[in-house]
């Protein structure tokens, strides 16, 4: 399919003349004025916007900014086409995020050039990113599985929570839980790193991980150590390979995953948002599945009974706002539970 190229400015003739130069190649959508453009942006995405930096009401810089700003749009590659020819203005378009500034009037030949040359190196960014993603992701995966692979009493444990914090973390943004946070995260990518929860077990001896039976007291603090023992190869892994982003939000749900809203978990006994929304998260996910799961020393709960626990334990355990937001989802959890055999 074409590639969409929005073209915004004021003077119809520079309008009618871009779209008939760019329709031999491109999809074209015109339009007079920035606010134009932004009511278009609610129902179609250009792969570039050519965007007139002298407009009345909304200047191409006042639009370049808020084009930033919103999360949705500021990936997308902005060519400021201006009669200003000041080193000053160029300098202000390019820190401002723009890809290009072309004065006016401009060369056909170059502007077509220009276009073309941009929309590839968006394209092959958008690709090696994918393939960055989905490499990352085998890694995450493999990792997780090896970890998983060695506890012989927690199967399917990893998938499990990993679906459960995608519904959970959902809902939590469509109830305005914690939703300000949540609103800067790469979903995709914290989810992904959620599956790192129980990194620290690789630490951990068969013979604990794997007793068929309660721990006793001294086994059972050794066990608690995967949480702090997570954080630190995390955070190793950080300092290699300098992927804060990702490998940080690992290390929240691997190191804090055990605290308790009350202060009385593990590691830290970090008490109510001293404790990273994504160990708060983890807490709910990883209790619940641990509830309705059948253990050595354990029958499986029912999932009625793992939610009215959860109930029970807001506001000492959990952080209420998420029991809460966890209760009101329980019957897609539920769902999501039933598709995967303990």
């Amino acid at each position: 399919m074409q590639k969409l190229v929005f073209v915004v400015d004021d003077n119809d003739s520079n309008l009618t003349m871009a779209a008939s130069v760019l329709e031999t190649e491109y999809r074209v959508l015109t339009m007079p004025s920035a606010e134009k453009m932004f009511s278009l942006l609610k129902k179609k995405r250009p792969d570039l916007i050519l965007l007139d930096v002298e407009m009345p009401e909304m200047s191409g810089f006042e639009a370049m900014k808020l084009l930033k700003a919103n999360e949705a749009y500021a990936d997308i590659p902005v060519i400021f086409l201006t009669g200003l020819t000041d080193s000053v203005n160029e300098a202000h378009g390019i820190e401002l995020g723009a890809v290009d500034f072309i004065t006016k009037p401009f060369s056909i030949p170059v502007l077509m050039k220009r276009i073309k040359n941009h929309l590839d190196i968006d394209e092959l960014i958008r690709e090696r990113t994918a393939q960055l993603v989905h490499l990352k992701n085998g890694v995450v995966f493999i990792l997780a599985d090896i970890v998983e692979s060695r506890d012989q009493n927690t199967g399917g444990h990893i998938d499990r929570t990993s679906i459960y914090t995608e519904i959970l973390i959902n809902a939590m943004i469509e109830h305005g839980v914690y939703a300000d946070e949540i609103k800067d995260w790469d979903l995709e990518s914290v989810i992904s790193s959620a599956r790192l929860h129980d990194v620290g077990k690789i630490s951990i001896s068969d013979f604990i991980l794997n007793k068929p039976g309660k721990l006793t007291d001294e086994e059972f603090e050794i066990m608690k150590t995967h949480a702090s023992i997570g954080g630190e190869i995390i955070d190793r892994a950080i300092a290699r390979t300098g992927d804060a982003e990702f490998l940080y939000s690992a290390k929240l749900f691997a190191a804090y995953h055990h605290e308790k809203w009350d202060g009385r978990g593990y590691s830290l006994g970090l008490k109510g948002e001293e404790i990273p929304l994504h160990g708060r998260i983890m807490a709910v996910i990883d209790v619940y599945d641990a509830l309705v799961s059948e253990r050595p020393y354990k029958k499986a709960f029912s999932h009625e009974k793992a939610v009215s626990i959860i109930m029970e334990d807001a506001g000492t355990h959990f952080d209420p706002l998420i029991a809460e937001v966890f209760c009101k989802v329980n019957e897609k959890i539920r769902q999501a539970a039933l598709n995967h055999v303990h």
